[in-house]
């Protein structure tokens, strides 16, 4: 029998660029997860008190601000507890538990932005029909499909890692990310590699193809109407947005998880190992919410209304 030592405790060596300044950097992520935490929850907290926007896309709008929160609070609060210590370590149960937060909270993502993509081509294509093809009950089960799905298929996919045993401790990054965990494995990781890949197209490809199915659909109605061309502007410009922002921070994160791209500084490497699950967050309920007309006229009487009262009191 083959002797070993099997790791249950990993290091995170992607603190070491940080080590220098880390009372900076704790300010600034301090800062930012503040500001996430707080803009989502205002714009789930104006959407749910205000009737008129209880709509399809301020709904999906909703639950986009709520992973917002879920993936920030999966990573920032450990990022500052690490950067309070000198040994920035982590225990397996807990990373595996952060690679199902990290993981569940980007496929919720995609899935939301493929729904909001099909509810942009039915307001702009159909908009006769728009209330039947987006129904109540259609919106209930693409709000379910868009929790569910994630959190019972991942689970299935991370029992493969539950089963490895570790021969390496440490991890080139801040975080735990499966496929960073699953090449510290004693055993062969082919099966591993073969499913991970799999996978990946299962829980990417389908909400890909909807949200390119969705815009060119609206960019041949917007070749023959003008009309139809100044709405879809007016109403894709922010999913479009949101879009690009989280595609930016995944694209990057797939290609450093499965390539060799140590010629990049290592800064570099470590701020967008960290965009994806900072930047969509931050930047969401600004282009969703707040830059759109109808949330900042709300936002805007809410407060305006309470500075009006405190003031005839």
């Amino acid at each position: 029998m083959e002797n070993k030592s099997t790791f249950t405790t990993f290091i995170l060596d992607g603190y070491a660029i940080m080590d220098q300044q880390k009372h900076l950097y704790f300010v600034v992520f301090l800062f930012l997860y503040a500001l996430i935490f707080l803009l989502n929850l205002l714009l789930i907290a104006v959407i749910y008190c205000e009737r008129t926007l209880h709509e399809p896309m301020y709904i999906f709008v909703c639950n986009l601000s709520f992973n917002s929160i879920y993936g920030s609070t999966s990573l920032i609060p450990h990022l500052l507890f690490n950067l309070t210590t000198q040994l920035h370590k982590i225990s397996l149960a807990n990373c595996l538990i952060q690679i199902f937060c990290l993981h569940t909270f980007n496929i919720v993502e995609l899935t939301i932005l493929a729904f909001m993509g099909y509810d942009r081509y039915t307001a702009i294509c159909h908009p006769l029909y728009y209330h039947n093809m987006m129904s109540q009950r259609k919106l209930q089960i693409f709000i379910v499909f868009t929790w569910v799905y994630p959190f019972t298929t991942f689970l299935l996919y991370e029992s493969l890692t539950i089963h490895l045993t570790f021969c390496g401790a440490v991890i080139s990054k801040t975080h735990c990310v499966n496929f960073e965990l699953v090449k510290l494995s004693c055993k062969d990781i082919t099966i591993n590699n073969i499913v991970g890949l799999s996978t990946m197209s299962i829980f990417m490809f389908p909400q890909i193809l909807m949200i390119l199915f969705s815009y060119a659909q609206i960019l041949r109605v917007c070749i023959y109407s003008e009309e139809s061309k100044i709405r879809a502007i007016q109403t894709c410009t922010p999913h479009l947005l949101g879009v690009l922002n989280y595609f930016v921070g995944i694209f990057f994160e797939i290609i450093q998880s499965r390539f060799n791209i140590s010629y990049l500084p290592y800064e570099f490497r470590t701020f967008m190992s960290l965009y994806f699950m900072i930047c969509p967050p931050l930047f969401n309920p600004i282009i969703y919410g707040i830059s759109g007309q109808a949330i900042r006229g709300h936002i805007w009487r809410i407060f305006f209304r309470r500075k009006v009262t405190v003031l005839i009191h």
